[in-house]
């Protein structure tokens, strides 16, 4: 897909917690084409500790308000910089960048998003799309406590939502891979985004049943297209750059302990 430089406007940024925000952003054109799965990279101005773009999933995509949503999680001098951004502010981002997920043939298919921490962020937009098609997704989101489970009546416009809490505050209590749904119900397809350890889990019970799943990478990035080589993944093609390859791949791509 084509690549766009543009200036987009603040319009609001909402502390979920301490360690979240909601970006919204706008542009004074009708923004591109955008894929549930792609990420965009904020340039960050005015800090002098930071030099990179930040790459962000998108979250979301409000065509009526002409709006692109980010939710960043605050790990850093970049990220809490853009965190910081008012309403009216300028900020400078390329998008849409990477490749997203596949969406499922018919409309009738039956799908888990399962997210982890900053990986809900994806499913958000991903569930949109799916339930604008004829299909209602189900979500299953994971964290430690309740307090860290975030936008949950966001989520749950497009499907059915299900929670896992690390302390049974919310949802049931231990990892997303132990929930009931995902042990006793069957799916057509799989989608994940989080923490390594809970894609690689997820990806293992999905190759287990011969579900198709798809999983959306998070390592570390810098340049967003391919040129710095910071974020290469081991897969079966050999080695591929998450940004550019990625950062969704379907789990028989990559060379995980399945």
């Amino acid at each position: 897909m084509k690549k766009y430089l543009l200036d987009l406007t603040v319009t609001e940024n909402r502390r979920l917690n301490a360690h979240y925000v909601w970006l919204k952003l706008t542009a004074a054109q009708p923004l591109p084409p955008m894929r549930p799965g792609q990420f965009a990279q904020l340039r960050v101005d005015g800090s002098p500790a930071t030099f990179l773009r930040r790459p962000i999933s998108i979250h979301y995509v409000d065509r009526e308000r002409n709006e692109v949503w980010f939710l960043i999680q605050l790990v850093g001098e970049g990220t809490k910089h853009l965190g910081a951004a008012r309403p009216g502010d300028v900020i400078n981002t390329i998008l849409p960048l990477g490749n997203g997920f596949t969406l499922p043939d018919k409309p009738s298919s039956k799908t888990l998003l399962v997210g982890g921490g900053a990986g809900i962020a994806p499913m958000l937009y991903l569930g949109s799309v799916l339930a604008a098609s004829g299909c209602r997704p189900a979500f299953l989101l994971g964290a430690r406590t309740a307090g860290d489970l975030l936008q949950l009546d966001c989520f749950a416009a497009y499907g059915s939502l299900y929670t896992t809490t690390e302390d049974g505050s919310h949802g049931e209590r231990g990892f997303v891979t132990a929930h009931s749904i995902l042990q006793h119900t069957s799916f057509d397809r799989i989608y994940a985004c989080g923490p390594k350890p809970m894609m690689q889990a997820v990806a293992a019970c999905a190759k287990q049943r011969r579900t198709a799943c798809e999983v959306s990478l998070e390592n570390m990035m810098a340049c967003g297209v391919g040129a710095c080589l910071c974020c290469v993944e081991h897969t079966v093609k050999g080695h591929v750059c998450v940004c550019k390859e990625g950062p969704v791949f379907d789990i028989n791509q990559l060379l995980w302990p399945l």
